[in-house]
């Protein structure tokens, strides 16, 4: 079974299924799907994340997050004029990890050749996939940004014209890259994309050295985190994901909201207040390279925190900033044999920097606008060969045999960790299935500690689904609350269970995009 965010993704990884391909190879193919049919949310320019259980009951992570520019010290944004990173342009752009985390997870367990897996996905940006209804409201909203770089606009702006729904999005040389890539992924990072990257990149101002373009080829690839919840073992994506903020969320809600009343004020109150403390903990101290985020899972830290939150004892947001939307697409993918894969990747906001590398179709991603500060001395202020922080996170639950249980993962920033600890609520403290876990009314507290919202007013957002008389209740309990409209939460949650008594897989795509589950028989 696989689920995604679009039918045309879902159907990739249904073939390969169905040609006896296994569900990394299901799951490489539909990435490459991915980043022709959801342009604005992912892409080979961009970053990824994945978990894999293997046949063996191990589960790996696989990690693709590249550094900034060598010359991207402080000091060279400020003497510009810049108390933040951009969000466009050259300055924005962080080295694309996507391909190198791809890469690493095909060379662990795929069984198909990579070429085998990409080639359809060049083919069809070869001959143009149709424009679909979201992909043209991306293209609306972001229109004078994609029309300022040539790359961009000759593609998603043909004539100067947003494309309308069903006109073919056609990238020949996307689909050349693609190849190439496939054939040779080790080009990307030290060959001709690379050093086409670092020419146009240099040009439009970045100090890319290519140095780090090069040594952010290497994937992070290690064992994933790991809890208790529930009596299931839960398997999180490591930093520079912010996996570990599911972890603290989970151990501080363990026990408690298992017997509260599903989706009661008192519930979403709680879970709403441990959200905005793991934000806060990170926003204090933490860093993709620092190990401050391992101090707050001690067992001493987890007691305090829940005094903390049993008291409302919540730090307030840091600094103002300027809010930008952001955009992520992910993907989960089981066999019949049980190897299950979830898989995230995203060019952080939408069409990312919306810059293209000339000649190559790659759109690169504003990783390091989004995700690093420029803030003085902070353990995430940009840096040369430092990663930005993360918002991306996938997980999958697996019970004390090893056998899975659940694997699952959502798009939407700062919100993946709240939602997907809501979904593994759902499932294990309610023993929802996944329909019905993946469409529950949605709560989110703003802000997270992405950079460009750091400061602003604290919320909590909720789905108008939730009700009145909760909504009422959760004001009484000193949340600022302000309603959404009935399937405006964001995000797009995908999840696979497996039924532990009859073997069946039961899958669900959220009804927020436009996903779909798909399964074989």
């Amino acid at each position: 079974m696989v689920a995604s965010s679009h039918p045309a993704v879902s159907q990739a990884g249904v073939r390969v299924l169905e040609d006896g391909g296994n569900a990394v190879d299901a799951a490489l193919a539909m990435a490459a799907m991915s980043w022709l049919v959801l342009p604005g949310q992912c892409g080979i320019g961009g970053d990824a994340f994945a978990l894999v259980r293997r046949l063996d009951g191990t589960v790996t992570a696989f990690g693709g997050s590249g550094f900034g520019p060598d010359g991207g010290e402080p000091a060279f944004y400020r003497d510009q004029g810049l108390d933040a990173l951009p969000m466009d342009g050259p300055l924005a752009v962080a080295v694309p990890g996507a391909v190198a985390a791809l890469a690493a997870l095909h060379a662990d367990s795929a069984s198909w050749e990579l070429t085998r897996l990409w080639g359809p996905a060049a083919d069809h940006a070869e001959r143009g996939l149709p424009c679909t209804y979201k992909t043209r409201g991306d293209i609306l909203e972001r229109r004078a940004a994609l029309s300022r770089d040539a790359g961009t606009a000759s593609v998603f702006l043909p004539d100067g014209v947003p494309p309308r729904v069903g006109a073919p999005l056609r990238q020949p040389e996307l689909a050349a890259t693609i190849r190439r890539v496939a054939a040779d992924p080790s080009s990307f990072y030290t060959g001709e994309p690379a050093e086409r990257a670092v020419a146009a990149l240099n040009e439009g101002g970045a100090p890319f050295s290519g140095e780090e373009w090069a040594a952010s080829g290497e994937a992070l690839t290690g064992d994933a985190l790991t809890c208790v919840y529930q009596g299931l073992t839960l398997h999180l994506t490591p930093p520079p994901t912010p996996g570990w903020m599911v972890i603290q969320q989970a151990l501080l809600n363990d026990g408690v909201l298992a017997e509260a009343p599903w989706l009661s004020a008192e519930a979403v109150g709680r879970a709403a207040d441990a959200a905005r403390l793991a934000f806060a903990d990170r926003f204090a101290g933490c860093g993709s390279d620092n190990d401050h985020w391992r101090t707050l899972l001690t067992k001493d830290a987890v007691a305090a925190a829940r005094e903390r939150l049993a008291a409302r004892d919540l730090p307030a947001p840091a600094r103002p900033h300027v809010p930008v939307d952001g955009d992520t697409t992910s993907m989960v993918a089981v066999d019949a044999d049980g190897m299950a894969v979830s898989l995230i990747h995203s060019l952080a906001f939408t069409f990312g920097a919306r810059f293209t590398v000339p000649g190559t179709g790659i759109v690169l991603n504003n990783r390091l606008g989004r995700g690093a500060y420029l803030i003085d001395g902070h353990p995430n202020e940009v840096r040369p060969r430092r990663r930005p922080l993360h918002t991306l996170n996938a997980w999958l639950v697996t019970g004390q045999d090893g056998a899975l249980r659940h694997v699952g993962n959502t798009p939407g920033g700062d919100g993946q960790v709240q939602w997907n600890m809501q979904l593994i609520s759902h499932l294990l403290d309610h023993g929802l299935d996944p329909a019905t876990a993946v469409s529950a009314p949605r709560f989110t507290v703003h802000p997270g500690s992405d950079a460009d919202v750091v400061g602003e007013p604290p919320e909590l957002r909720v789905e108008s689904r939730l009700g009145t008389e909760r909504v009422e209740r959760l004001r009484e309990l000193g949340h600022d609350v302000r309603v959404q409209g009935p399937w405006a939460g964001g995000g797009s949650a995908q999840v696979v269970s497996a039924d532990p008594g009859t073997g069946a897989l039961l899958g669900a795509s959220d009804p927020r995009q436009d996903g779909v589950a798909l399964g074989v028989l």
